[in-house]
């Protein structure tokens, strides 16, 4: 499994000038914050701090501090007509050339940010569990995928953690508080335990469940008649994605699945 430090890592390694550019203030309506940042070498850049002409701008006076060996710079650009952007706000850049202490200082806090990045755990590796995962996979998540079938594993991103495992609700217990579940297998009563399971925790950011409205209705019956409850009931989301699009290929669940998943991750 690949990881954000990795690939920061890899960047770096090819790069033996790169210079940090860090969004020191944002004022008004603005294409990143306070913090973002990116990387640029000569030949190549990594991250972005929003695009457009204030990206260009700062990639060029980055590769000047680059060219002319200057340690640091700065650039304080009003987000207007004069650049052909009309955000209309006005950014605060640091730009400065990196050295070795401040490249391994910068490895490890993509690496630190990237372990504490909340957990998302697919339950089921089939075609919207594929789809899910890949969509998920540029995202601020760690993604895990369990699974009972072994052969549903393959072919999954490198980013994507998977498990192989008779007792997938072992995986439910012992997540972290905050962690999102999805629920998708290829069995309707494994789908119900599952669920079961990540209600009765009270402390995750999101349950979801692949379905429709009969299968909802189904889940509900069941799960009030052997000791759910109302309240616990209403923390479930199913179908996941919503019902604002009527298209049911993978992709397009995924797609507004993520969404609905992200947005109950930062609440």
């Amino acid at each position: 499994m690949s990881h954000p430090a990795e690939n920061l890592q890899i960047f770096l390694d090819a790069a033996p000038s790169a210079a940090l550019v860090e969004v020191r203030e944002a004022k008004g309506s603005t294409p990143r914050e306070e913090g973002a940042w990116m990387l640029v070498s000569p030949e190549a850049i990594f991250g972005t701090i929003g695009g457009g002409q204030l990206e260009f701008m700062a990639i060029a006076r980055a590769r000047e501090l680059i060219s002319d060996n200057l340690a640091n710079g700065a650039l304080d650009i009003p987000l207007g007509p004069e650049i052909g952007q009309c955000c209309g706000g006005r950014v605060a850049l640091d730009i400065r050339l990196l050295d070795e202490a401040e490249r391994r200082a910068l490895v490890k806090r993509v690496g630190d940010e990237a372990n504490a990045f909340p957990q998302v755990i697919l339950f089921g590796g089939g075609h919207v569990g594929h789809a899910l995962a890949a969509a998920l996979t540029p995202l601020p998540v760690r993604v895990l995928v369990v699974e009972t079938r072994e052969e549903a594993l393959e072919d999954f991103p490198d980013d994507v953690e998977t498990r192989l495992t008779a007792l997938p609700e072992e995986a439910v217990r012992s997540a972290s508080a905050g962690t999102a579940f999805v629920v998708l297998t290829h069995d309707h009563a494994l789908d119900f335990l599952l669920v079961a399971e990540a209600l009765a925790r009270d402390d995750a950011a999101y349950v979801g469940m692949i379905g429709s409205r009969t299968k909802r209705a189904t889940f509900r019956s069941w799960y009030l008649k052997n000791g759910g409850d109302e309240r616990r009931f209403a923390q479930l989301t199913t179908p996941i994605g919503g019902n604002a699009v009527h298209d049911k290929r993978p992709a397009v669940i995924a797609a507004m699945a993520a969404a609905e998943i992200l947005t109950a991750l930062q609440s």
